[in-house]
């Protein structure tokens, strides 16, 4: 995700990126999200990027509200400034969008001694007014790409999205996390130790997390997504107390759990591979598993040697 420290905003962090990841020689694919801003000409950059690196730059990412990192737009007017730009540079790509809607969140009920309050403070109607708001601006702007909801977390969004994708007014997707359909905020720890559940959006409640998994096993969102935010324990402990799993070390775990609960490996093979690509308009080898890269390690990473160079 390009919400890092610096972001992934410009063609030339999109070059820096892409060209550490190339040293790295995965054996997997890698694709980067450009982020957007409510910049007209930072918009035809990144859209201007994405033609020419296409799928290295896999798609376009909006923050539709603070998260982690400082690529917030807030405003529904510069929100719908994105789908507008977007609509008119002729984008016909993915659009990720973080939805949760500023206005109606609660910071003053957060406080890390009591962990579960992060869920109260960013409650579920914020996600939910903010889904509504994004398919509203894509129909009117005539956005003419994918409008993909990023990390659902309540059932809501799905009902919202499955009455989007009837009326075929604009192509729409979504995805799942594992977190937001095996956890919920009951069995987030009164300790210290709950803040390593502090993720966006928050842990909902059990029904939610089990209506999601049924919603995910009827075909309703089209992929799992890890939302992988590997944050050391020191960032996840004390100030700021960041928000966000390494996702990647349970992602092999999961699809056991998917296995051994009803989902045939069709389904699997769907929700982890074949829809993605047929979004994303690329063509993947499929893996026959999962490669071993040292994913339940810990490693500090120095973001800021750039800068000090």
């Amino acid at each position: 995700m390009p919400n890092t420290s610096p972001p992934i905003n410009s063609r030339e962090a999109i070059e820096r990126r892409l060209t550490d990841a190339a040293k790295i020689k995965s054996p997997v694919f890698y694709g980067i999200y450009a982020g957007l801003t409510s910049d007209k000409n930072q918009i035809k950059e990144v859209v201007k990027t994405w033609k020419e690196l296409f799928p290295k730059v896999v798609g376009l990412k909006m923050f539709a509200g603070h998260s982690v990192g400082n690529l917030g737009i807030v405003k529904e007017e510069e929100q719908k400034l994105v789908y507008q730009t977007l609509a008119a540079e002729g984008y016909d790509g993915v659009l990720a969008v973080h939805c949760e809607k500023e206005s109606l969140l609660k910071p003053d009920l957060w406080n890390p001694v009591n962990p579960k309050s992060h869920s109260f403070a960013r409650p579920p109607e914020s996600e939910i007014e903010s889904v509504k708001d994004q398919i509203n601006f894509a129909q009117t702007s005539k956005f003419k790409g994918v409008l993909h909801i990023a990390h659902v977390s309540v059932p809501e969004s799905i009902d919202l999205i499955e009455r989007a994708r009837r009326q075929k007014k604009i192509r729409i997707s979504c995805g799942l996390t594992p977190h937001h359909c095996l956890l919920n905020y009951d069995l987030i720890p009164e300790s210290k130790k709950g803040l390593l559940y502090k993720v966006n959006p928050p842990l909902r409640s059990k029904e939610s997390s089990e209506k999601m998994l049924i919603f995910l096993k009827e075909g309703k969102i089209n992929w799992i997504e890890t939302d992988h935010a590997p944050h050391t324990l020191k960032d996840k402990l004390e100030e700021p107390f960041m928000s966000g799993f390494p996702g990647l070390p349970f992602y092999p775990h999961f699809l056991k759990f998917l296995l051994g609960n009803g989902f045939s490996k069709l389904q699997i093979r769907n929700l982890t591979h074949n829809n993605i690509c047929n979004t994303f308009g690329i063509n993947l080898p499929e893996l026959s598993e999962i490669p071993d890269l040292g994913l339940d390690n810990e490693y500090e990473v120095d973001v800021y040697r750039e800068k000090r160079k």
